[in-house]
């Protein structure tokens, strides 16, 4: 397993990945980057978590149009948006990652 540095909103992170894979990680952390950057450009300083949580919503968001997207084009109904019930796991997994990114954002 390789280690990568990424910068994401000036602010170095190590990340794990697969061997061979470390250009990628460095251009999707680019593109996050790009996207915080953006997202903080709209709202102001809230905070690295805040900033990543709604930069995170945001490539959600653009997720769940590609597929409703792809879903048209094949005459599939389109994907429902989950309920709360259903997305419970979701939000456990995020507070989990805010966990985890403040936690390094501490170390830092």
């Amino acid at each position: 397993m390789a280690t990568v540095t990424v910068e994401v909103n000036g602010r170095p992170y190590n990340v794990g990945c697969a061997d061979g894979q470390e250009d990628r990680v460095r251009a999707l952390a680019g593109q996050f980057d790009a996207l915080v950057r953006q997202v903080a450009g709209d709202v102001g300083h809230v905070g690295d978590i805040r900033l990543f949580l709604m930069a995170a919503l945001v490539l959600a968001d653009e997720l769940h149009e590609t597929r409703t997207g792809a879903a048209r084009k094949k005459g599939a109904p389109p994907p429902a948006l989950e309920t709360p019930a259903a997305s419970d796991g979701v939000a456990e997994a995020l507070n989990a990652v805010a966990a985890r990114i403040e936690k390094i954002v501490r170390a830092i």
